[in-house]
């Protein structure tokens, strides 16, 4: 022992030094940092929880919305003024597949409408349907579902309120609507509005928007799940 001390001190060293790190060995470890996958964001994982279920509703040349499936049946909550009026359906589905659809109910008070798929992808998932009850404003939220006829597209945002009212262009007041500000315009409608957990919270149903195009400013509304799937026929959760 004392002959490997002399040894080491005679060399400079210490026995127990650690080994310097090379250039190389910084370059190494750079590279693995890299190549390791990142965590997928909390909206990504919100979004993963209904991008099966998320549908494109046509029912006319200019009537295109968004609808969410709530029973894996087929049945689908989407908005009623999407819908209303039009003889034909057709729903298009995430993996593209597309299906005309019937007309089941509505709930006119709250612009909800029920249809069902006539022909359904093998792969369909309905979604998890959470509770509006639970939200708080500035709770984080998406809104996902085909501005435009674009998409599917997802926003995201906070509860900017809760109970609010707002009085469609026939004058007609909706009530207890949960107000929020991810991004939502035409072709909007229909669509779920998802928690952080990748449940539906709401179905999007308007947007309260200063100019005549009807884009959107900020403020958008939406009808609590609990309404919704009560026009579903759906139980309590």
């Amino acid at each position: 022992m004392a002959l490997a001390l002399g040894v080491a001190a005679s060399l400079g060293m210490r026995p127990d030094a650690p080994a310097a790190l090379t250039q190389a060995d910084v370059d190494a470890a750079v590279m693995r940092a890299l190549q390791e996958k990142q965590p997928p964001s909390p909206y990504t994982r919100a979004y993963a929880g209904v991008a099966r279920s998320v549908v494109r509703v046509e029912a006319g040349e200019n009537a295109t919305g968004s609808g969410i499936v709530v029973v894996d049946s087929g049945m689908i909550l989407t908005s009623l003024h999407v819908v209303t009026g039009q003889e034909r359906i057709l729903v298009r589905f995430a993996n593209g597949h597309s299906s005309e659809a019937t007309f089941v109910s509505a709930q006119p008070e709250n612009d909800l409408a029920v249809i069902q798929a006539l022909v359904l992808p093998d792969d369909l998932k309905a979604a998890t349907l959470g509770s509006a009850q639970d939200l708080a404003e500035g709770d984080h939220v998406l809104a996902v579902g085909f501005p435009f006829g674009i998409g599917p597209s997802v926003s995201a945002g906070v509860v900017s309120g809760l109970g609010r009212e707002y009085r469609a262009q026939d004058e007609r007041a909706m009530k207890n609507l949960i107000q929020f500000d991810a991004a939502a315009n035409p072709g909007s409608s229909g669509g779920p509005l998802v928690n952080a957990a990748g449940e539906v919270v709401g179905i999007v149903t308007a947007i309260l928007s200063p100019n005549e195009k009807g884009t959107f400013a900020g403020i958008a509304f939406a009808v609590p799940i609990q309404t919704a799937a009560a026009a579903a026929g759906l139980p309590p959760f």
